[in-house]
């Protein structure tokens, strides 16, 4: 078989077989909060720090709060926030103009997964993005978050922004 025909069998089957691979959907965890335990103490330790601040924080707006779950030097690799836990407060308080909610009994935030190695927590969120090119009208894929905590507190943070979107 010559070249052209090699590429041209490859395109037809990657056209054809789009529906083959089919995406599966990112699932949450029926039970988010059990997620953020650890029989080690100090991963479980370092968990519930995360799980404070996406419940007291991030659900609830709690930001008078951030001083129990964040550290003053705060290293933010968001590209819409800067460094610093002044500056993430403000940023969710002033330019977001989030105002606290009751803090809920259990999260209310769909979670995939949970992950503690060290000194960092991973958290995956399912999310759903608009695309009117889907078939569907949108496509399931992750959102994380992910800290690192030193001394019972946020002292880095990293997640899946791109530069102008809001969490």
């Amino acid at each position: 078989m010559n070249l052209r025909a090699t590429i041209t069998a490859a395109a037809l089957a990657c056209a054809c077989s789009t529906a083959a691979f089919a995406q599966a959907p990112v699932l949450a965890s029926a039970n988010a909060d059990a997620l953020f335990t650890s029989p080690d103490p100090a991963l479980h330790a370092n968990k519930q720090v995360a799980y404070h601040i996406i419940r007291d924080l991030l659900e609830a707006g709690h930001w008078d709060r951030a001083d129990q779950y964040l550290s003053e030097e705060y290293i933010q690799h968001n590209p819409n926030v800067a460094s610093g836990r002044a500056a993430v407060v403000n940023f969710f308080t002033q330019v977001l103009k989030v105002q606290p909610q009751p803090i809920p009994d259990k999260m209310k935030t769909a979670i995939a997964s949970v992950v503690a190695e060290g000194d960092l927590v991973i958290v995956a969120y399912p999310r759903t993005v608009r695309d009117a090119k889907q078939p569907a009208g949108a496509y399931s894929t992750t959102w994380f978050d992910m800290w690192r905590i030193r001394d019972g507190k946020a002292v880095e943070h990293w997640d899946s922004a791109l530069m102008g979107e809001a969490p």
